[in-house]
């Protein structure tokens, strides 16, 4: 019997939004077959921001599985807290619900952090790779025991900025994502620009306030599972100091430093991340 075009064939599609919460439902991509790779993107981003790794992970026999964080891009932005805690449960909110296992777990920036935070509790049931990209841990700004990166009074203008002007703080942070202004075409530029500005205001600041108080370095203590550090030599955001900290506080861990990179590696050396990432994968 002919099937009509607006009969669903079941099976075939993945879920594009799953409820991690009552009323939260966050955007995920889901493609690929073979090991999963799970993805957790950067401040202000979204899931949208791994592009240029989507194809190659497929292509390349993985699972690739991008979350957007609550608040950020197409997933639901609910007022309430956007911690590290709260974003680690999302995390494992969907890992369970895909009932994935054995799973790379590969965070940039912010969601590098997050990762952290994520496979300090996750004990190898679900993630047995963690991969780290530019990440903003073991602390994004200073302290009396900590001098690196970021004094904390540099975030709470990127705070006051964004209560003021949003389009300009994006405009001021894609001045220094790159090792030069000019690294990235200007049309990745104002894609950036765009995913970034979707993001919503309350979750752009509170996660500015998360970045800016929360200390990783007692969660990278109960990493065990191997893990890579891949950070640009020439990165103004999260400088290569904190590669250098996490490789310290992470046991089982190694760097690959990119030295034509600013924080923007998955896009200033494309083919060196994705190579990286999938040979770590394979490994």
């Amino acid at each position: 019997m002919e099937k009509h075009l607006d009969e669903k064939v079941p099976g075939l599609a993945r879920a594009e939004y799953i409820e991690v919460e009552p009323n939260v439902r966050l955007h995920i991509t889901d493609a690929g077959e073979g090991r999963p790779v799970v993805l957790i993107h950067g401040w202000p981003l979204s899931d949208e921001m791994f592009e240029y790794q989507y194809n190659d992970l497929i292509n390349k026999n993985f699972r690739v599985i991008g979350i957007t964080l609550r608040g950020f891009g197409k997933s639901d932005k609910p007022y309430g807290r956007y911690d590290y805690d709260v974003h680690a449960l999302d995390i494992k909110n969907i890992v369970c619900k895909l009932e994935i296992e054995n799973a790379v777990l590969c965070g940039f920036s912010m969601g590098g952090a997050i990762a952290v935070r994520y496979a300090a509790s996750d004990d190898g049931a679900h993630v047995s790779k963690l991969a780290l990209c530019a990440a903003a841990a073991p602390i994004f700004t200073q302290r009396k025991d900590f001098p690196y990166n970021l004094p904390k009074s540099a975030v709470d203008d990127l705070i006051a900025l964004t209560y003021k002007d949003r389009p300009k703080l994006l405009s001021d942070f894609a001045k220094i994502f790159s090792a030069k202004e000019s690294s990235l075409s200007t049309g990745i530029g104002n894609w950036l620009s765009g995913i970034g500005l979707s993001a919503s205001s309350y979750a752009t600041t509170q996660c500015l306030m998360a970045l800016r108080d929360t200390d990783l370095r007692k969660d990278m203590e109960k990493i065990t599972i191997p893990t890579v550090i891949m950070h640009g030599k020439k990165d103004k955001i999260c400088s290569f100091d904190l590669a250098e900290q996490m490789h310290t506080g992470i046991a089982n861990s190694q760097i690959i430093p990119f030295e034509n990179s600013g924080h923007s590696l998955f896009l200033e050396e494309t083919q060196k991340f994705n190579k990286e990432l999938i040979k770590f994968a394979r490994e």
